[in-house]
């Protein structure tokens, strides 16, 4: 039994029929041990590739078999997705090996009269390829390009009427490239110089951001279990675009500021940073797990002036009416600018959500205004590239909420833009899709 395999197998089936996350679930598979550092790897692309290549592989499948997907057996569908994305995305592994190992699983999940069926698709996939073709010429270049690039067709429809073709494809392309790892200098224990020279003496491969002067890229690393510079709190883990907001709130010491969306905290702590941790700072949120793991980030950072709160962010004016000098609503959103960041988020989204969410986002940022002191800041910003949550929703709240005009955000940045509202495209921008607005209380 190939207990790569078996461990890969348990993990995509988690995702899919237990909605798990698949960084999570894969991260915790691997702490437990017992697997190689070329299983490991073998591992992580199989699960990321099977998982992100979703309705690609149904697509694929469905081409082979005769009956509909849901009618086979839960673990049987993801035994043959993980064997047709070797088939298909992997070629150095015999097309021999991938059809007997999925054979295998099959019996040791205990179907083993279901291991004929699984044999039987993989091995007339190997013989039939052009089966399994994707469509091509008039009326197809949707179709084709959401199987090629493994998006949803609605998503991938979405994007081709908002920028063409050819920067949708552009676009795709960039989600399924692998993110770099970037951290973020924490400025109260060092500088990004000395952090620098302390991830290369570790062995670390990194260059600088060309976004903030806090952020590194990190192009090689082992397990970040080991990497002393994180575990004490030199740096902390956190995309390029994210690191822009703070700036943009641009918190200054002994204020008062609210962050009514808190978690995961990394601009939460970040602003704490900026501050020289003087002042104070509430890091609100609806799920207590999630401030517990702020807080002990901040530990980690030395970070005091953090204060969880845990608080719907729709009732937040209701403690602070007023009394804000700063509040920072980095909104719940689609994060269809993070796509590449989580193989499974892109067969989650729907058009409904996108429908949905400005409602509530509206509804927080309604609030959050409600908490801003005279002459305060409101600082809006979320991980999504979709109009309706972003510009619209910034234009729907001013015109209600006449006391707040725009702040150029563009010009609040480290490197400066022209943009009064800021909206980094991820195929124009080289990074992750960001929004970030910003407007004054009279």
């Amino acid at each position: 039994m190939d207990k790569a395999r078996e461990r890969a197998l348990k993990i995509i089936n988690a995702v899919h029929e237990q909605d798990a996350y698949a960084n999570v679930a894969l991260a915790k598979e691997l702490r437990k041990g017992g697997l190689s550092d070329l299983d490991r790897r073998f591992v992580t692309e199989l699960v990321y590739g099977t998982v992100k290549a979703g309705e690609t592989l149904d697509w694929i499948i469905r081409q082979y078999i005769n009956r509909p997907m849901s009618k086979v057996d839960p673990i049987i569908r993801d035994i043959l997705r993980m064997g047709v994305y070797q088939l298909r995305y992997m070629d150095k592994i015999p097309a021999s090996a991938v059809c007997n190992e999925s054979v295998e699983l099959a019996k040791h999940c205990g179907h083993a009269g279901l291991g004929k069926f699984v044999n039987g698709v993989l091995r007339t996939m190997v013989r039939e390829p052009e089966k399994g073709a994707f469509p091509e010429g008039k009326g197809k270049a949707t179709a084709n390009l959401a199987l090629k690039a493994q998006h949803p067709e609605w998503l991938v429809r979405r994007w081709i009427k908002e920028f063409g073709y050819e920067e949708a494809e552009q676009l795709c392309e960039f989600n399924n490239n692998q993110p770099p790892l970037s951290v973020r200098t924490n400025t109260l224990k060092t500088n990004r110089s000395e952090l620098m020279l302390q991830l290369v003496s570790a062995g670390v491969e990194c260059e600088l951001s060309s976004f903030t002067n806090e952020g590194v890229i990190i192009k090689g690393h082992g397990s970040l279990d080991s990497l002393a510079a994180l575990q004490e709190g030199y740096c902390q883990v956190q995309d390029e675009s994210s690191m822009l907001v703070a700036h943009v709130v641009d918190p200054q010491p002994d204020e008062l500021i609210l962050d009514v969306c808190s978690a995961p905290g990394g601009k939460t702590t970040h602003m704490a940073a900026l501050m020289n941790n003087r002042g104070r700072i509430v890091a609100g949120d609806i799920y207590q797990h999630k401030l517990d793991r702020i807080m002990d980030n901040a530990a980690r950072l030395g970070i005091s002036i953090i204060e969880p709160l845990l608080i719907d962010a729709r009732e937040i004016w209701q403690e602070f009416p007023q009394q804000a000098d700063r509040v920072l609503v980095d909104a719940p959103c689609s994060g269809l600018g993070v796509l590449r960041r989580k193989p499974d988020s892109r067969w989650r989204k729907s058009k409904e959500l996108l429908e949905e969410l400005p409602k509530l986002q509206l509804q927080i940022l309604k609030s959050a205004g409600a908490a801003v002191k005279p002459g305060g800041l409101l600082v809006y910003s979320t991980c999504t590239i979709a109009r309706e949550e972003n510009q619209d929703v910034v234009k729907a709240f001013l015109e209600m909420a006449k006391e707040f005009s725009l702040v150029n955000a563009g010009e609040r940045l480290p490197v400066p833009r022209k943009d009064d509202m800021v909206q980094l495209y991820p195929q124009r921008d080289g990074t992750d899709g960001f929004f970030i607005a910003c407007m004054r209380r009279k």
